[in-house]
Parts: C-alpha cells; structure tokens; sequence
C-alpha cells in the first residue's frame, strides 16, 4: 500500500474529512489531495513533503515512521539542504545581485548579527534635544526659519522613514531577512499559526521559502506573494511589497 493510501485510509477510519484534516494541521486541501494521489509536487519540495506526511499522519493516528522511510525510499533518501538551496529563487528574478555569501559562516554568526542589531537600535536612539533658553534682555531673532510641525496626514501609523513587515505563518515557512547592507536581520523557520513582525529604518530584502504559506502586511497594507516557490522581495519604507 502507497503512503498516499495508507493516509486516505487511516482519514477515513478515523472519520475525518479532508477539510478537517485541513484545518487541524494547517495544509491546504489541494496538498492533502495530491499527497493521497501520491502527488508531493504541491509541496515545495522534499522538506515540505515530509513534513506535510508526519502532520497529516499525526492527525489521521497513522505511524509517520514507515511512511517518511518510503518516501526516502522512492526519492533516492534525504538530500543535504543548505541554506543556499533553500532560499534560492526558482527563477531570475529583478533585483541588485551582491557577491555571495559564504552560507555556512552565515547561519553560524546569524544570532549574534540579530541581538547586534537590536542593541544598536537601543543604543543608537537619539534622545530629543530641548531648545536652549533665550538670555536674559534679548528678543528672539525672527530671520530664521521656522520649524514646521508635521502635518497631520504625514503622523500615520506607519513612520514615513521606517519599514514596517508582519509575517503571520499559515504553514511553515524558511525566512532570510537582511538589510540593504546585506546584513542578517532574521533567519531561520516560522512556525506554523505564528507571527513575526520586524521594523526597520531602510530598504530590505525577504527572502521566502514558502511564499504560498504566509500572509504579508507590508506599512499597513496586506500584500500576499501568491506563489508556491521561494521568492525573494525587497521593500522600502512607506512601500509595496515588490519582488
């Protein structure tokens, strides 16, 4: 018996459909479909495909074990992933291409680049300066300019000088993020049925995964990548997304 029908099996006998096996681990239902059909190309890849089999088995009271060992099986054994294979855009995509990076050194620094980063936004925050007092007998001096207050349509919710990106995770997602300096800002998977939220004070590039799985809100305004394949997207302050 193929792994697609022992799972449709053990679905049916415990009684579920595969709208409730949707909804309980978070995989779309053309997925779950394919995955009966013994179809895993909907899933994005190996990576996905196990995982897809564990959660789906989990939920129908099947034994993921022998399942994922004849995945293997049929698909040669699990291959070595690197970071590198994983962000990598399926197709060329418009943006400025930087030297590339040693991938490994990346992954291992990448948790000191975060805390960095935030202990120079805590340090760098620049205290409000306070106008000093006009000496005693001296009228104030009306050839300089005056300061203009922001209008009201300028003080949104978003600053006009920052980035402001939420992440909220339908399924399980691979997420790069760095500066426009190339700097690590965030890397590593968000969880399913989670959120991350990030603001920034210059351009960034996200790269996905898992594009398809993830709803994006971007200074305010949701904008889904609507793909299945690995996108990389850059984004500015007060803009679209654009990738």
């Amino acid at each position: 018996m193929s792994i697609g029908d022992t799972l449709a099996g053990a679905r049916r006998q415990s009684g579920l459909t595969v709208t409730q096996v949707g909804e309980r681990t978070r995989i779309r239902e053309t997925i779950i479909r394919g995955i009966e059909r013994d179809d895993f190309s909907a899933c994005g890849g190996d990576f996905y495909a196990r995982g897809h089999i564990r959660s789906i088995a989990a939920v129908v009271g099947a034994d993921p074990g022998p399942l994922i060992s004849e995945y293997d099986k049929a698909r040669g054994g699990p291959a070595t992933i690197s970071a590198a294979d994983v962000f990598e855009p399926s197709k060329p995509l418009k943006i400025r291409e930087r030297r590339s990076l040693n991938w490994s050194v990346a992954m291992i620094i990448a948790l000191l680049v975060v805390v960095g980063y935030g202990a120079y936004h805590l340090t760098s925050s620049p205290s409000p300066s306070r106008p000093k007092p006009a000496a005693a007998g001296t009228v104030p001096s009306h050839s300089a300019t005056p300061t203009t207050s922001p209008s009201p349509v300028a003080s949104a919710t978003v600053p006009a000088n920052d980035v402001v990106i939420q992440l909220n995770a339908v399924e399980d997602c691979w997420v790069y993020l760095t500066n426009d300096q190339g700097g690590t800002i965030y890397s590593g998977v968000v969880p399913a049925g989670s959120t991350q939220t990030w603001t920034e004070t210059q351009a960034v590039n996200l790269r996905l995964g898992n594009p398809g799985g993830v709803v994006l809100t971007v200074n305010g305004k949701k904008d889904s990548p609507g793909t299945s394949q690995p996108v990389t997207l850059t984004l500015g302050p007060a803009q679209k997304v654009s990738g």
